[in-house]
């Protein structure tokens, strides 16, 4: 403390020393009006933190070499006014608090000189700071109150595990006042802690399994021994991290399972357990047999989450053959570092019993698939091949054999396989069919206990295929082709198997022509031309029949013809133009058959639908309306002139009935013609009175009437129905429904001289003369 106050009693009675630039200015006498060099003899200022002093405390002084009585000194920047003041005659600064240098270590300010009077600057500003001096009054502080941290368990001594800081807020320019040391002060027989604040390990045999986490407390202190009650200690959380370091241990030293011999090769038999203290990311168990026969017929797999051994069969269980296997197993973990093996123990050992439950079972086939063979257009009768499967279980059932939708084959009880009918290897090459095998029991099929096998037969060639062209050739010859020149180059193809020692031949049928063949000995041949110049005049089209061999056993051979067209051609020998040839167009027999009974059905329906059209066209007049009688006299399209008509019909015909009496004479059934149509109508006949044809339309009315021959309805002949669009309607008297008398007819009148008569027998009498 008396050291301190010394150096801050030398500042105040001293200048300050020169640090950094010189500042200098001019000042001008009031009196001689010059500017004189000046400058400013200090620039830094010191004071201690936390000074226990009265306040204010003296810091320094400001001065100038300029010599004025009306000098004003005057403060501005970091705290001037408040934190920092200054005498503005004498130039003393004072500071009026107490100043830590942990939140400001130096303060930036800037000096004003100015004349009191007029507050013009004397000279430039100075810039000056003052700093606070450190005091050691601050122990070290941790950055956390709990670090957390973790180490791999079974670690070696003086592995970092983490790292803790602590800051101390005092100058670390000054010795002893900022350096931070740390300490274990709980936990230290497991960690320590060097001077840089990593935490390390102190023991070697850290196990996670027997103590997984540890809590430890820290201490910081500075150089001068200063420590925090409150925050000069920390905890340390340490969590130890799992390594696979233990073996995996049975739960039981034995396992017992029951397994029906039919299980499938991917069904489980039962499950071992084991128990592993490492977590499950580090547990790695491997299970494997020691002892036991059948070794190979089982497999163990491990559960990846479970850590559980699944027993798997990896062969098929015969009951018949071993009910019962028992093994030694192991359960070890090669993952583990041999130093822990060493310490925990290495291996595991367990029994396994399993017990094979009988079950019946299916068939079972010698073999998983046949194959056999059969030349095509073998007989039926020959025996393809042969099955055989038989019951694994001890009562030996019989079995019955069948074949699974097939329309090619049959198979005997016995399983012998033959066809229904010839084969054709051109057809189909390969068939597979799939054959059923049942056990039976007092001859009949026992259920659910069925096995399938496939069966594969192969049909073998023969040659019963003739050759022919490989494709549809369609050759050309210019008509001035030369002697020699190729037209075309054919080959062939055969349906049959064609290894390589199958050779064509080719021929031509006749030599009268003007064409010549040469086999390639390829299976090829050239069509060439014998003597040239072609005649287009004569020929534009030339069949070249020419026959295929083969050199199979029975050898065959087909013609096929060649369709050549003569064509002209330019001087480069190509075509210009050429003639269609006529395609020849070859129908089967099945085809034949095919178009003619297509042709016999067209005429039998045909034929069905004309006498539908005859049939139908007769007319039934009880089918119908009374208004679709139409009146037919003699001639359908015979109009008729009216009364007023005496040359269209022969009235004599109807005055004969005169004579006869008013009763019609009994019909016979003998046939007759119509009597109008034998009646000839003489020639330039007058008209009969008009009392007279209403005697005679009367009479009619009465024979048609009274006839019970007849049907009851006027006769054609006479009355018809005039037409839909007739104004007149119907003239038979079937439909009216009131009596002559209470008809009106008065309407005859306006209908022209046509109807003159009728009106004057039915209407009333006309008002007014009808003109013609």
């Amino acid at each position: 403390m008396a050291s301190s106050s010394l150096l801050l009693l030398s500042l105040m009675l001293t200048p300050a020393f020169v640090f950094g630039e010189d500042l200098s200015g001019l000042a001008a006498t009031s009196s001689l009006h010059k500017r004189m060099k000046r400058e400013w003899i200090w620039n830094k200022m010191h004071i201690s933190e936390e000074f226990n002093a009265t306040l204010p405390h003296h810091v320094g002084k400001i001065t100038s070499s300029i010599k004025n009585s009306n000098t004003k000194y005057v403060l501005e920047g970091d705290g001037a006014g408040t934190l920092f003041k200054v005498d503005d005659r004498t130039g003393d600064v004072f500071a009026y608090e107490r100043l830590d240098r942990e939140k400001k270590a130096e303060y930036h300010l800037k000096a004003h000189i100015l004349d009191r009077r007029t507050d013009q600057a004397l000279e430039q500003p100075s810039v000056f700071s003052i700093a606070v001096y450190d005091i050691n009054d601050n122990a070290p502080i941790f950055v956390h109150r709990v670090f957390n941290g973790s180490v791999l368990e079974m670690s070696p001594v003086g592995t970092t595990v983490t790292k803790v800081t602590a800051d101390d807020a005092d100058d670390p320019t000054l010795q002893g006042h900022a350096n931070v040391f740390y300490k274990v002060i709980r936990g230290e027989r497991y960690f320590n802690i060097d001077k840089d604040g990593n935490i390390l390990t102190a023991a070697p045999d850290l196990d996670r399994e027997k103590q997984a986490s540890y809590e430890i407390v820290v201490e910081a202190i500075d150089g001068q021994g200063l420590k925090s009650e409150e925050s000069g200690t920390a905890t340390v959380r340490i969590t130890l991290t799992d390594i696979n370091d233990n073996s995996p241990t049975f739960t039981r030293g034995l396992f017992s399972f029951e397994v029906p011999e039919n299980i499938a090769l991917s069904g489980e038999v039962g499950r071992v357990e084991v128990r592993d203290i490492d977590e499950p990311q580090n547990r790695n168990t491997k299970y494997s047999f020691v002892r036991g026969t059948h070794q190979d017929t089982f497999q163990i797999i491990a559960n990846p989450y479970t850590n559980e051994g699944i027993v798997k069969p990896k062969k098929p269980l015969d009951f018949e053959t071993t009910p019962i296997y028992q093994f030694t197993i192991e359960a070890t973990d090669t993952d583990i570092n041999p130093a822990y093996s060493k310490m925990k123990g290495s291996k595991s050992l367990a029994t396994l019993h399993i017990k094979v439950i009988d079950v019946d079972e299916p068939p079972v086939f010698k073999q998983p698939s046949y194959t056999f063979g059969v030349r095509e257009g073998s007989d039926i009768n020959e025996t393809i091949g042969s099955v055989s499967a038989y019951d694994p279980d001890n009562a030996k059932r019989p079995i019955r054999y069948s074949i699974l939708k097939s329309n090619y084959f049959k198979i005997t009880n016995t399983g012998f396989i033959s066809a229904t009918s010839k084969l054709d290897r051109e057809e189909h090459a390969w068939h597979n069919i799939t054959v059923i095998a049942n056990e039976l029991e007092k001859g009949r099929i026992v259920p659910r206990l069925e096995t399938h096998a496939q069966v594969y037969i192969k049909v073998l060639d023969i040659n019963d295929n003739a050759p022919e062209f490989a494709e549809p050739y369609e050759p050309r010859v210019c008509e001035n082709a030369a002697a020699g020149e190729v037209v075309i180059s054919i080959s062939a193809v055969d349906k049959d198997e064609t290894p390589p020692v199958v050779k064509f031949t080719y021929s031509l049928v006749s030599e009268h022509n003007n064409f010549t063949l040469i086999d390639n000995h390829d299976n090829t041949a050239n069509v060439t031309v014998r003597n040239g110049l072609f005649n287009r005049e004569l020929a534009k089209v030339h069949y070249l029949p020419i026959v295929i061999s083969d050199n199979g056993v029975p050898r065959q051979s087909s013609t096929s013809t060649l369709t050549i067209q003569v064509c002209k051609c330019n001087e480069n020998g190509e075509p210009t133009f050429c003639e269609e040839a006529a395609k020849q167009v070859g129908v089967s027999l099945q085809a034949l058959v095919a178009i003619f009974i297509c042709i016999l059905t067209i005429l039998v329906i045909v034929l069905l639908i004309t006498l539908r059209k005859r049939y139908t066209s007769k007319p039934n007049v009880l089918r119908k309306n009374v208004a679709e009688i139409h009146e037919q006299l003699v001639a359908y399209d015979e109009e008729g002139g009216g009364e007023m008509d005496t040359t269209s019909y022969d009235v004599s015909v109807l005055n004969s009935v005169r004579h006869r009496g008013m009763t019609s004479p009994p019909l016979t059934l003998e046939p007759r013609a119509c009597v109008y149509s034998q009646v000839q109508k003489p020639p330039g006949m007058g008209l009969s009175s008009p009392q007279e044809m209403a005697m005679v339309i009367e009479m009619k009315k009465d024979e048609a009437n009274n006839d019970g021959d007849l049907l009851p309805y006027d006769t054609l002949h006479i009355y018809g129905y005039e037409g839909a669009e007739s104004v007149a309607e119907s003239l038979s008297s079937l439909g009216s429904g009131s009596s002559d008398s209470d008809a009106d007819c008065d309407f005859l009148n306006g209908w022209g001289p046509r109807f003159k008569m009728l009106a004057e027998l039915y209407g009333l009498e006309s008002q007014e003369d009808l003109t013609y």
